[in-house]
């Protein structure tokens, strides 16, 4: 199969538009539509459900999309790897973030690490949980960033920093009169949640959330990325909970957020790598994690 069918195939499943996922990729509709045609009749399935009047992906489209990510960042990966070879990099961390996990974090994490310690290079994949763990196993990922502590076979998960759950709305949503939602409130629509196989992890810590308010659920579809809930979100199917900064780094005009009344729940983010000694280069990076959380003397009351 062509590397460029898989990329086509991202780019279509992550905008459920052919027209601006064409033009995202620089390319014509025609050939495209025409590509991924080929892509379904090769592998013999329906990677698209086109019965209704917004494109959605099938559950083998939703499986083949986190698949294409980890093929397409292994190969990210040893690109990078050979450039660096190439420009005498011998010091490097290779660090995967779950759907663009927390973006302003880790931006201000990277910054830090820039300024400190230039020469050390960085490798940013995105991925989602269930390759991370593959990628920490096989050694081909040194540290990941996910929203579950569910790890096992030698590896070690340890919680960061939290934030607060946020209710992921459409832009004409009637919760929007709201200030604050309660959970209440918002569970009279129907929901759409992240796959608990799939994404960054966060199924368990937001079940728990809603196990926790004892109502009625109408979940309408469960997601592998947080870019297919927010699309599924904007075109109206549900509402969906998430971070509100992760959401709002995205800057999409079709989603709005609002915060859960009351003492809202808080989501928990962990740092992943393998268990025993780190090398020094992570050492030092897990200190700069520590340090970017750590309270200031007000924050801590001192």
């Amino acid at each position: 199969m062509e590397l460029r069918l898989l990329r086509y195939f991202v780019a279509v499943a992550e905008e459920l538009h052919l027209a601006r996922a064409a033009d995202r990729l620089g390319i014509d509709q025609s050939p495209l539509s025409r590509a991924m045609r080929d892509l379904e009749q090769g592998l013999g399935v329906a990677l698209f459900d086109r019965s209704s009047r917004q494109t959605r992906l099938t559950w083998a489209g939703q499986v083949l999309l986190v698949e294409c990510r980890r093929v397409l960042a292994t190969l990210d990966q040893a690109i990078q790897a050979t450039k660096g070879a190439a420009q005498g990099y011998q010091s490097y961390l290779r660090i995967a973030i779950c759907d663009s996990l927390a973006q302003p974090r880790i931006a201000a994490l990277l910054a830090r690490n820039r300024e400190e310690e230039p020469e050390l290079e960085i490798r940013i994949f995105e991925l989602p949980l269930s390759q991370q763990l593959k990628g920490l196993h096989t050694d081909l990922l040194d540290v990941g960033f996910a929203l579950s502590g569910s790890v096992n076979g030698g590896l070690v998960a340890e919680p960061v920093w939290t934030d607060p759950l946020s209710v992921i709305v459409s832009a004409r949503h009637p919760l929007l009169v709201h200030k604050e939602v309660k959970l209440a409130d918002a569970l009279k629509f129907p929901v759409v949640l992240c796959h608990p196989d799939a994404a960054s992890g966060c199924h368990d810590q937001i079940q728990a959330v809603l196990d926790g308010a004892a109502l009625p659920l109408k979940v309408v579809d469960h997601v592998t990325s947080l870019g297919v809930m927010l699309t599924l979100v904007g075109a109206g199917y549900g509402i969906g909970f998430a971070i509100a900064s992760q959401v709002e780094a995205l800057n999409r005009p079709d989603i709005a957020t609002r915060p859960l009344a009351g003492t809202p729940p808080m989501l928990s983010t962990y740092l992943v790598r393998r268990g025993g000694e780190p090398s020094e280069p992570l050492k030092r990076f897990i200190s700069r994690v520590k340090r970017l959380n750590a309270p200031t003397p007000d924050e801590g009351g001192a």
